[in-house]
Protein backbone atom coordinates (compact mmCIF):
# COMPACT_ATOMS: atom_id res chain seq x y z
CA UNK A 1 0.00 0.00 0.00
CA UNK A 2 1.34 3.39 -1.37
CA UNK A 3 2.26 5.41 2.45
CA UNK A 4 3.59 9.00 2.72
CA UNK A 5 4.95 10.63 6.08
CA UNK A 6 3.02 13.62 7.52
CA UNK A 7 4.52 16.04 10.20
CA UNK A 8 2.23 15.90 13.44
CA UNK A 9 1.61 18.88 15.79
CA UNK A 10 3.82 17.14 18.17
CA UNK A 11 6.75 17.43 16.51
CA UNK A 12 6.64 13.30 14.91
CA UNK A 13 5.83 11.63 11.83
CA UNK A 14 3.03 9.15 11.31
CA UNK A 15 2.34 7.24 7.84
CA UNK A 16 -0.94 7.78 6.14
CA UNK A 17 -2.29 5.55 3.10
CA UNK A 18 -2.35 7.26 0.28
CA UNK A 19 -6.39 7.32 0.33
CA UNK A 20 -5.75 8.55 3.88
CA UNK A 21 -3.64 11.78 2.48
CA UNK A 22 -6.31 12.69 0.02
CA UNK A 23 -9.16 12.37 2.49
CA UNK A 24 -7.07 14.76 5.19
CA UNK A 25 -6.77 17.09 1.92
CA UNK A 26 -10.08 17.10 1.37
CA UNK A 27 -11.06 18.34 4.67
CA UNK A 28 -8.30 20.85 5.30
CA UNK A 29 -10.66 23.75 5.03
CA UNK A 30 -14.77 23.82 5.34
CA UNK A 31 -16.75 25.73 4.47
CA UNK A 32 -18.13 28.78 6.82
CA UNK A 33 -21.67 29.43 6.68
CA UNK A 34 -23.56 32.55 6.70
CA UNK A 35 -21.15 34.75 4.33
CA UNK A 36 -22.84 34.64 1.59
CA UNK A 37 -23.22 37.45 -0.86
CA UNK A 38 -25.51 35.99 -2.87
CA UNK A 39 -27.77 38.93 -4.56
CA UNK A 40 -31.06 39.42 -3.99
CA UNK A 41 -32.27 40.69 -7.74
CA UNK A 42 -31.16 37.55 -9.74
CA UNK A 43 -31.24 39.41 -13.07
CA UNK A 44 -28.31 41.52 -12.43
CA UNK A 45 -25.46 38.87 -12.88
CA UNK A 46 -24.52 37.17 -16.24
CA UNK A 47 -22.90 33.86 -14.90
CA UNK A 48 -23.16 33.18 -11.41
CA UNK A 49 -21.14 30.06 -10.09
CA UNK A 50 -22.98 26.87 -8.65
CA UNK A 51 -21.96 28.07 -4.94
CA UNK A 52 -24.60 26.06 -2.49
CA UNK A 53 -24.92 26.53 1.27
CA UNK A 54 -28.32 26.79 3.09
CA UNK A 55 -30.62 24.88 0.59
CA UNK A 56 -34.22 23.94 0.39
CA UNK A 57 -35.14 20.33 -1.36
CA UNK A 58 -38.19 19.91 -3.61
CA UNK A 59 -39.36 17.04 -5.28
CA UNK A 60 -42.68 15.55 -7.02
CA UNK A 61 -43.53 12.32 -6.27
CA UNK A 62 -45.52 10.57 -9.45
CA UNK A 63 -45.50 6.79 -9.09
CA UNK A 64 -44.29 4.13 -6.32
CA UNK A 65 -44.88 4.53 -2.34
CA UNK A 66 -44.53 8.19 -0.09
CA UNK A 67 -41.41 5.96 0.93
CA UNK A 68 -39.78 5.52 -2.59
CA UNK A 69 -40.37 9.32 -2.81
CA UNK A 70 -38.59 9.78 1.09
CA UNK A 71 -36.00 7.87 0.40
CA UNK A 72 -35.30 10.08 -3.45
CA UNK A 73 -35.00 13.41 -1.27
CA UNK A 74 -33.17 11.20 1.36
CA UNK A 75 -30.22 10.61 -1.67
CA UNK A 76 -30.85 14.15 -2.69
CA UNK A 77 -30.33 15.60 1.02
CA UNK A 78 -26.86 13.23 0.97
CA UNK A 79 -25.94 14.71 -2.65
CA UNK A 80 -26.60 18.25 -1.28
CA UNK A 81 -24.66 17.88 1.60
CA UNK A 82 -21.98 16.11 -0.42
CA UNK A 83 -21.73 19.12 -2.60
CA UNK A 84 -21.42 21.45 0.75
CA UNK A 85 -24.75 22.15 1.31
CA UNK A 86 -26.48 22.98 4.65
CA UNK A 87 -30.36 21.16 4.01
CA UNK A 88 -33.00 23.07 5.68
CA UNK A 89 -36.48 21.77 4.08
CA UNK A 90 -37.22 19.18 2.36
CA UNK A 91 -40.88 19.04 0.45
CA UNK A 92 -42.48 16.25 -1.94
CA UNK A 93 -45.68 17.64 -3.70
CA UNK A 94 -48.16 14.94 -5.34
CA UNK A 95 -48.96 14.99 -9.01
CA UNK A 96 -49.18 12.67 -12.16
CA UNK A 97 -46.73 14.48 -13.79
CA UNK A 98 -43.98 17.72 -13.18
CA UNK A 99 -45.37 21.10 -13.90
CA UNK A 100 -44.40 22.19 -17.54
CA UNK A 101 -44.24 25.52 -16.26
CA UNK A 102 -42.92 25.78 -12.66
CA UNK A 103 -42.59 22.02 -11.89
CA UNK A 104 -44.62 21.77 -8.45
CA UNK A 105 -47.12 23.84 -9.98
CA UNK A 106 -47.83 27.77 -9.86
CA UNK A 107 -49.79 27.29 -6.31
CA UNK A 108 -47.28 25.46 -4.62
CA UNK A 109 -44.73 27.68 -5.80
CA UNK A 110 -45.75 30.26 -4.11
CA UNK A 111 -45.64 28.50 -1.12
CA UNK A 112 -42.13 27.07 -1.67
CA UNK A 113 -41.10 30.62 -1.73
CA UNK A 114 -42.94 31.27 1.46
CA UNK A 115 -40.46 28.76 2.69
CA UNK A 116 -37.40 29.72 0.97
CA UNK A 117 -38.15 33.41 2.99
CA UNK A 118 -38.97 31.96 6.16
CA UNK A 119 -35.94 29.95 6.19
CA UNK A 120 -33.39 32.07 4.83
CA UNK A 121 -32.61 29.70 2.12
CA UNK A 122 -30.65 30.89 -0.69
CA UNK A 123 -30.98 27.86 -3.19
CA UNK A 124 -33.41 25.64 -4.26
CA UNK A 125 -32.84 22.19 -5.32
CA UNK A 126 -35.08 20.17 -7.54
CA UNK A 127 -35.07 15.89 -7.64
CA UNK A 128 -35.73 15.82 -11.35
CA UNK A 129 -33.82 17.14 -14.54
CA UNK A 130 -35.76 20.41 -15.20
CA UNK A 131 -36.27 21.83 -18.94
CA UNK A 132 -35.10 25.32 -19.07
CA UNK A 133 -38.46 26.69 -19.04
CA UNK A 134 -39.22 25.53 -15.88
CA UNK A 135 -35.59 26.65 -14.27
CA UNK A 136 -36.35 30.06 -15.09
CA UNK A 137 -39.93 30.22 -14.43
CA UNK A 138 -39.12 29.08 -10.79
CA UNK A 139 -36.03 31.23 -10.18
CA UNK A 140 -38.58 33.91 -11.42
CA UNK A 141 -41.30 32.79 -8.46
CA UNK A 142 -38.82 32.27 -5.48
CA UNK A 143 -36.54 35.09 -6.16
CA UNK A 144 -33.90 32.75 -5.22
CA UNK A 145 -30.97 30.32 -7.23
CA UNK A 146 -33.07 26.90 -8.34
CA UNK A 147 -30.78 24.14 -9.86
CA UNK A 148 -32.09 20.50 -10.78
CA UNK A 149 -30.64 17.13 -9.83
CA UNK A 150 -28.30 17.15 -12.88
CA UNK A 151 -26.93 20.26 -11.99
CA UNK A 152 -25.66 19.04 -8.25
CA UNK A 153 -24.62 16.20 -9.65
CA UNK A 154 -22.21 17.78 -12.28
CA UNK A 155 -20.84 20.01 -9.08
CA UNK A 156 -19.77 17.04 -7.26
CA UNK A 157 -18.22 15.45 -10.21
CA UNK A 158 -16.02 19.14 -10.79
CA UNK A 159 -15.24 18.84 -6.79
CA UNK A 160 -14.13 15.21 -6.66
CA UNK A 161 -11.93 14.90 -10.32
CA UNK A 162 -8.37 14.75 -9.36
CA UNK A 163 -6.78 13.46 -12.79
CA UNK A 164 -6.14 15.39 -16.16
CA UNK A 165 -9.30 12.96 -18.24
CA UNK A 166 -11.47 13.18 -15.17
CA UNK A 167 -11.43 16.78 -15.08
CA UNK A 168 -11.83 16.84 -19.26
CA UNK A 169 -14.87 14.51 -18.51
CA UNK A 170 -16.88 16.34 -16.14
CA UNK A 171 -15.91 19.52 -18.34
CA UNK A 172 -17.40 18.19 -21.46
CA UNK A 173 -20.61 17.18 -19.19
CA UNK A 174 -21.10 20.56 -17.82
CA UNK A 175 -20.74 21.75 -21.06
CA UNK A 176 -23.35 19.47 -22.60
CA UNK A 177 -25.80 20.22 -20.06
CA UNK A 178 -24.98 23.61 -20.09
CA UNK A 179 -25.37 24.53 -23.69
CA UNK A 180 -29.06 23.90 -24.00
CA UNK A 181 -29.72 26.04 -20.81
CA UNK A 182 -27.71 29.01 -22.22
CA UNK A 183 -29.39 32.60 -21.46
CA UNK A 184 -29.14 36.22 -20.59
CA UNK A 185 -30.46 38.29 -17.49
CA UNK A 186 -31.84 40.82 -18.48
CA UNK A 187 -30.40 41.72 -21.79
CA UNK A 188 -26.92 40.77 -21.41
CA UNK A 189 -26.94 37.69 -24.36
CA UNK A 190 -29.35 39.18 -26.37
CA UNK A 191 -27.28 41.94 -27.11
CA UNK A 192 -26.37 41.98 -30.54
CA UNK A 193 -22.73 42.87 -32.27
CA UNK A 194 -22.31 45.33 -35.04
CA UNK A 195 -22.89 44.19 -38.95
CA UNK A 196 -20.22 42.25 -40.37
CA UNK A 197 -19.75 40.35 -37.25
CA UNK A 198 -16.97 42.86 -36.05
CA UNK A 199 -18.15 46.12 -35.22
CA UNK A 200 -17.57 47.32 -38.74
CA UNK A 201 -18.85 51.05 -39.69
CA UNK A 202 -20.53 53.00 -42.74
CA UNK A 203 -21.45 51.18 -45.93
CA UNK A 204 -21.92 47.52 -46.33
CA UNK A 205 -21.05 47.37 -42.01
CA UNK A 206 -24.52 47.75 -40.97
CA UNK A 207 -27.08 45.23 -40.05
CA UNK A 208 -27.93 42.60 -36.84
CA UNK A 209 -25.11 41.11 -36.68
CA UNK A 210 -24.70 37.94 -34.45
CA UNK A 211 -26.50 38.20 -30.87
CA UNK A 212 -23.81 37.07 -27.92
CA UNK A 213 -25.74 34.40 -26.90
CA UNK A 214 -24.82 32.67 -30.05
CA UNK A 215 -21.45 33.36 -29.80
CA UNK A 216 -21.18 31.99 -26.58
CA UNK A 217 -22.82 28.71 -28.12
CA UNK A 218 -20.04 28.30 -30.85
CA UNK A 219 -17.50 28.88 -27.98
CA UNK A 220 -19.01 26.12 -25.99
CA UNK A 221 -19.39 23.82 -28.97
CA UNK A 222 -15.85 24.62 -30.17
CA UNK A 223 -14.61 23.82 -26.54
CA UNK A 224 -16.52 20.50 -26.25
CA UNK A 225 -14.93 18.97 -29.68
CA UNK A 226 -11.47 20.24 -28.38
CA UNK A 227 -13.01 18.07 -24.59
CA UNK A 228 -13.51 15.00 -27.14
CA UNK A 229 -10.31 15.30 -29.17
CA UNK A 230 -8.55 15.11 -25.92
CA UNK A 231 -10.19 12.76 -23.78
CA UNK A 232 -9.90 10.20 -27.51
CA UNK A 233 -6.15 11.28 -26.94
CA UNK A 234 -6.01 10.44 -23.31
CA UNK A 235 -8.17 6.85 -23.70
CA UNK A 236 -5.60 5.64 -26.05
CA UNK A 237 -3.39 4.75 -22.90
CA UNK A 238 -5.94 2.89 -21.26
CA UNK A 239 -6.51 1.02 -24.25
CA UNK A 240 -3.14 0.05 -24.80
CA UNK A 241 -2.57 -0.81 -21.48
CA UNK A 242 -5.42 -2.86 -21.40
CA UNK A 243 -4.38 -4.74 -24.72
CA UNK A 244 -1.67 -5.89 -23.35
CA UNK A 245 -2.99 -7.68 -20.53
CA UNK A 246 -5.14 -9.45 -23.18
CA UNK A 247 -2.34 -10.12 -25.23
CA UNK A 248 -0.58 -12.15 -21.87
CA UNK A 249 -4.01 -13.32 -21.10
CA UNK A 250 -4.34 -12.26 -17.85
CA UNK A 251 -8.17 -11.80 -16.78
CA UNK A 252 -9.58 -8.77 -15.31
CA UNK A 253 -12.23 -8.07 -12.88
CA UNK A 254 -14.42 -4.78 -12.56
CA UNK A 255 -16.24 -3.53 -9.32
CA UNK A 256 -19.40 -1.74 -10.20
CA UNK A 257 -22.08 -0.23 -8.30
CA UNK A 258 -23.99 2.34 -6.74
CA UNK A 259 -22.36 5.52 -5.15
CA UNK A 260 -20.92 5.09 -1.61
CA UNK A 261 -21.64 1.26 -1.69
CA UNK A 262 -17.69 0.40 -0.39
CA UNK A 263 -16.49 -0.62 -3.91
CA UNK A 264 -13.23 1.41 -3.61
CA UNK A 265 -12.84 0.07 0.96
CA UNK A 266 -13.49 -3.64 -1.19
CA UNK A 267 -10.29 -2.53 -3.69
CA UNK A 268 -8.55 -1.64 -0.35
CA UNK A 269 -9.14 -5.27 0.97
CA UNK A 270 -8.74 -7.20 -1.76
CA UNK A 271 -5.37 -5.37 -3.46
CA UNK A 272 -4.05 -3.08 -0.69
CA UNK A 273 -4.68 -0.48 -3.20
CA UNK A 274 -4.98 2.41 -0.40
CA UNK A 275 -7.65 4.70 -2.57
CA UNK A 276 -9.50 7.45 -1.20
CA UNK A 277 -12.26 5.92 0.94
CA UNK A 278 -15.18 8.59 2.23
CA UNK A 279 -18.71 8.10 3.66
CA UNK A 280 -19.80 10.50 0.81
CA UNK A 281 -21.50 10.13 -2.68
CA UNK A 282 -18.65 9.91 -5.42
CA UNK A 283 -16.01 10.57 -2.89
CA UNK A 284 -13.51 8.57 -5.95
CA UNK A 285 -14.22 9.46 -9.99
CA UNK A 286 -10.96 7.88 -11.57
CA UNK A 287 -10.79 4.48 -12.60
CA UNK A 288 -8.33 2.58 -10.49
CA UNK A 289 -6.51 -0.87 -11.79
CA UNK A 290 -4.58 -3.08 -9.56
CA UNK A 291 -3.14 -6.42 -9.34
CA UNK A 292 -4.73 -9.51 -6.97
CA UNK A 293 -4.57 -13.36 -6.76
CA UNK A 294 -7.05 -16.26 -6.03
CA UNK A 295 -6.42 -18.36 -3.34
CA UNK A 296 -4.82 -20.60 -5.80
CA UNK A 297 -2.00 -17.65 -7.04
CA UNK A 298 -3.60 -17.04 -10.37
CA UNK A 299 -3.07 -13.27 -10.95
CA UNK A 300 -5.73 -10.83 -12.46
CA UNK A 301 -6.67 -7.67 -12.54
CA UNK A 302 -9.58 -5.64 -10.61
CA UNK A 303 -11.03 -2.16 -12.01
CA UNK A 304 -12.67 0.37 -9.65
CA UNK A 305 -15.51 2.17 -11.94
CA UNK A 306 -17.08 5.47 -11.35
CA UNK A 307 -20.61 4.96 -9.13
CA UNK A 308 -23.59 5.10 -10.15
CA UNK A 309 -27.02 6.47 -9.15
CA UNK A 310 -30.53 7.10 -9.52
CA UNK A 311 -31.20 8.89 -12.73
CA UNK A 312 -27.66 9.76 -13.18
CA UNK A 313 -27.15 12.49 -15.80
CA UNK A 314 -26.62 10.93 -19.39
CA UNK A 315 -24.18 13.90 -20.18
CA UNK A 316 -22.00 11.90 -17.39
CA UNK A 317 -22.33 8.45 -19.14
CA UNK A 318 -21.73 9.78 -22.39
CA UNK A 319 -18.69 11.86 -21.03
CA UNK A 320 -17.43 8.70 -18.58
CA UNK A 321 -17.74 6.32 -21.73
CA UNK A 322 -14.19 5.69 -22.17
CA UNK A 323 -13.74 5.10 -18.59
CA UNK A 324 -16.72 2.87 -18.57
CA UNK A 325 -15.43 0.82 -21.21
CA UNK A 326 -13.47 -1.32 -18.26
CA UNK A 327 -16.56 -2.81 -16.91
CA UNK A 328 -17.29 -3.54 -20.85
CA UNK A 329 -14.10 -5.61 -21.56
CA UNK A 330 -14.04 -7.62 -18.42
CA UNK A 331 -14.26 -11.02 -17.85
CA UNK A 332 -16.27 -10.64 -14.66
CA UNK A 333 -17.98 -8.08 -12.76
CA UNK A 334 -18.44 -7.29 -9.32
CA UNK A 335 -21.74 -5.96 -8.58
CA UNK A 336 -21.36 -4.14 -4.96
CA UNK A 337 -24.43 -3.65 -2.91
CA UNK A 338 -24.96 -1.76 0.24
CA UNK A 339 -26.86 -4.01 2.19
CA UNK A 340 -27.41 -1.47 5.04
CA UNK A 341 -29.29 0.90 2.74
CA UNK A 342 -33.13 1.05 3.07
CA UNK A 343 -33.62 -0.07 -0.70
CA UNK A 344 -30.96 -1.83 -1.76
CA UNK A 345 -33.64 -3.63 -4.82
CA UNK A 346 -33.75 -0.11 -6.22
CA UNK A 347 -29.82 0.37 -6.18
CA UNK A 348 -29.30 -2.85 -8.03
CA UNK A 349 -31.99 -2.07 -10.69
CA UNK A 350 -30.22 1.61 -10.94
CA UNK A 351 -26.76 0.15 -12.00
CA UNK A 352 -27.94 -2.18 -14.23
CA UNK A 353 -30.18 0.40 -16.01
CA UNK A 354 -26.52 2.01 -16.64
CA UNK A 355 -24.59 -1.47 -17.43
CA UNK A 356 -27.36 -2.24 -19.97
CA UNK A 357 -26.45 1.26 -21.56
CA UNK A 358 -22.41 0.13 -22.05
CA UNK A 359 -21.40 -2.40 -24.75
CA UNK A 360 -21.11 -5.90 -24.15
CA UNK A 361 -21.31 -5.34 -20.20
CA UNK A 362 -24.81 -7.35 -20.57
CA UNK A 363 -23.18 -10.66 -21.99
CA UNK A 364 -20.55 -10.52 -18.79
CA UNK A 365 -20.68 -12.97 -16.01
CA UNK A 366 -21.62 -11.22 -13.01
CA UNK A 367 -21.12 -11.59 -8.86
CA UNK A 368 -23.69 -9.61 -6.39
CA UNK A 369 -21.53 -8.91 -3.55
CA UNK A 370 -23.69 -7.23 -0.46
CA UNK A 371 -21.30 -5.19 1.60
CA UNK A 372 -21.71 -3.74 4.73
CA UNK A 373 -23.02 -6.81 6.65
CA UNK A 374 -20.94 -5.77 10.05
CA UNK A 375 -23.91 -2.83 9.62
CA UNK A 376 -26.88 -4.46 7.81
CA UNK A 377 -29.84 -6.62 9.23
CA UNK A 378 -29.83 -9.94 8.82
CA UNK A 379 -33.08 -10.07 7.38
CA UNK A 380 -31.93 -8.14 4.60
CA UNK A 381 -29.21 -9.78 3.86
CA UNK A 382 -30.95 -12.81 3.50
CA UNK A 383 -33.49 -11.56 1.54
CA UNK A 384 -31.45 -10.40 -0.59
CA UNK A 385 -28.86 -13.65 -0.68
CA UNK A 386 -31.93 -15.55 -1.21
CA UNK A 387 -33.06 -12.42 -4.19
CA UNK A 388 -29.48 -12.96 -5.60
CA UNK A 389 -28.61 -16.35 -6.28
CA UNK A 390 -25.61 -15.41 -7.22
CA UNK A 391 -23.97 -13.22 -4.62
CA UNK A 392 -21.88 -13.08 -1.79
CA UNK A 393 -22.31 -11.15 1.60
CA UNK A 394 -18.94 -9.33 2.97
CA UNK A 395 -18.02 -6.49 5.39
CA UNK A 396 -15.41 -4.38 3.59
CA UNK A 397 -14.37 -2.67 6.68
CA UNK A 398 -13.86 -6.04 8.95
CA UNK A 399 -12.79 -8.22 6.19
CA UNK A 400 -15.06 -11.05 6.35
CA UNK A 401 -16.95 -12.79 3.70
CA UNK A 402 -13.43 -12.09 1.77
CA UNK A 403 -12.01 -15.50 1.49
CA UNK A 404 -15.07 -16.74 -0.04
CA UNK A 405 -15.54 -13.84 -2.32
CA UNK A 406 -11.94 -14.92 -3.99
CA UNK A 407 -12.79 -18.36 -3.85
CA UNK A 408 -16.16 -17.24 -6.15
CA UNK A 409 -14.20 -14.82 -8.07
CA UNK A 410 -11.21 -17.56 -9.04
CA UNK A 411 -14.57 -20.07 -10.02
CA UNK A 412 -15.93 -17.95 -12.23
CA UNK A 413 -12.85 -16.59 -14.15
CA UNK A 414 -12.54 -17.60 -17.73
CA UNK A 415 -10.74 -21.40 -16.96
CA UNK A 416 -7.09 -21.79 -18.56
CA UNK A 417 -6.99 -23.57 -21.70
CA UNK A 418 -4.00 -25.76 -21.44
CA UNK A 419 -2.78 -28.38 -18.74
CA UNK A 420 1.19 -28.73 -19.12
CA UNK A 421 3.36 -31.59 -17.58
CA UNK A 422 6.68 -30.20 -19.19
CA UNK A 423 10.57 -30.58 -18.69
CA UNK A 424 11.71 -26.77 -18.82
CA UNK A 425 15.47 -25.93 -19.04
CA UNK A 426 16.53 -24.12 -16.10
CA UNK A 427 18.13 -20.87 -18.96
CA UNK A 428 14.18 -20.61 -19.49
CA UNK A 429 13.28 -19.80 -15.66
CA UNK A 430 11.45 -17.17 -16.89
CA UNK A 431 8.61 -19.02 -18.17
CA UNK A 432 8.46 -21.55 -14.98
CA UNK A 433 8.27 -17.57 -13.76
CA UNK A 434 5.51 -16.87 -15.99
CA UNK A 435 3.61 -20.28 -15.12
CA UNK A 436 3.59 -18.72 -11.84
CA UNK A 437 2.38 -15.20 -12.68
CA UNK A 438 -0.03 -15.93 -15.25
CA UNK A 439 -0.91 -19.32 -15.04
CA UNK A 440 -1.81 -21.80 -12.21
CA UNK A 441 1.14 -24.16 -10.94
CA UNK A 442 0.12 -27.63 -9.92
CA UNK A 443 3.63 -28.86 -8.92
CA UNK A 444 7.26 -28.18 -9.53
CA UNK A 445 10.06 -30.65 -9.51
CA UNK A 446 13.75 -29.66 -10.12
CA UNK A 447 15.92 -32.46 -12.00
CA UNK A 448 19.52 -32.54 -13.10
CA UNK A 449 17.75 -31.75 -16.87
CA UNK A 450 15.57 -29.27 -15.80
CA UNK A 451 12.61 -28.19 -13.93
CA UNK A 452 9.19 -30.61 -14.30
CA UNK A 453 6.21 -27.80 -14.90
CA UNK A 454 3.13 -28.89 -14.00
CA UNK A 455 0.75 -26.53 -14.94
CA UNK A 456 -2.38 -24.83 -16.71
CA UNK A 457 -1.59 -22.29 -18.09
CA UNK A 458 -2.85 -19.34 -21.00
CA UNK A 459 -2.29 -20.30 -24.77
CA UNK A 460 0.06 -17.34 -25.37
CA UNK A 461 2.50 -18.95 -22.76
CA UNK A 462 1.73 -23.01 -23.73
CA UNK A 463 2.81 -21.76 -27.23
CA UNK A 464 5.98 -20.40 -25.94
CA UNK A 465 6.28 -24.00 -23.82
CA UNK A 466 5.85 -25.83 -26.90
CA UNK A 467 9.00 -24.43 -28.54
CA UNK A 468 11.47 -24.30 -25.92
CA UNK A 469 10.71 -27.10 -23.26
CA UNK A 470 9.93 -31.17 -23.98
CA UNK A 471 6.97 -33.42 -22.84
CA UNK A 472 7.93 -35.30 -19.60
CA UNK A 473 7.29 -38.70 -21.17
CA UNK A 474 9.94 -38.49 -24.00
CA UNK A 475 12.25 -37.82 -21.48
Amino acid sequence: MATEKTYTYDGSYEDLATGDFDLEERQALRRVVGLSTELEDITEVEYRQLRLERVVLVGVWTSGTVTDAENSLQELKLLAETAGSQVLEGLIQRRQRPDTATYIGSGKAQELRDIVVSTGADTVICDGELTPGQLRQLEDVVKVKVIDRTALILDIFAQHAKSREGKAQVELAQLSYLLPRLRGWGGNLSRQVGGRAAGGVGIGGRGPGETKIELDRRRIRERMAKLRRQIGGMSVARETMRSRRQRREVPSVAIAGYTNAGKSSLLNRLTGAGVLVEDALFATLDPTVRKARTPEGRLFTIADTVGFVRHLPHQLVEAFRSTLEEVGEADLILHVVDGSHPDPESQLSAVREVLADIDGAKDIPEIVVINKADAADPVVLARLATRERHSVVVSARTGAGIDELLATIERELPHLDHEVHMLVPYERSDLIARAHKEGEVLSIDHTGDGTVLHARVPSALYGELERTAKPVETV
